[in-house]
């Protein structure tokens, strides 16, 4: 059975948790700090941010609420029904990279 709680980035209470590796295991955060987010904002991190910029400049909890995209992000989520499924949107300029 999936964990609930709240979520770390966008502090909605009662919804499933994921696992984020503040650095991302690629870039050696295996045994690093860890967030428990809600799904959608697990998602919305790794549609918005490549590896690579999560490792160097976003591996904090702190430094990715004070990003100006999760702000727009989060403002916007809280306003959503924590019960039903987000729409995920890939930041533009990471639309054509896989």
């Amino acid at each position: 059975m999936a964990k609930t709680g709240t979520c770390e980035l966008c502090g909605r209470e009662e919804v499933e948790l994921t696992i984020h590796h503040l650095t991302p295991k690629q870039h050696g955060g295996a045994l690093l700090p860890v967030a428990e987010l809600c799904r959608p904002c697990h998602k919305q991190i790794h549609a918005l941010y490549s590896n690579q910029e999560l490792a160097v400049r976003l591996q904090t909890i702190e430094r990715l609420k004070d990003d100006e995209k999760i702000k727009k992000y989060v403002k916007w989520v809280l306003k959503q029904d924590a019960a039903k499924r987000v729409k995920v949107k890939k930041a533009k300029e990471r639309k054509n990279r896989r």
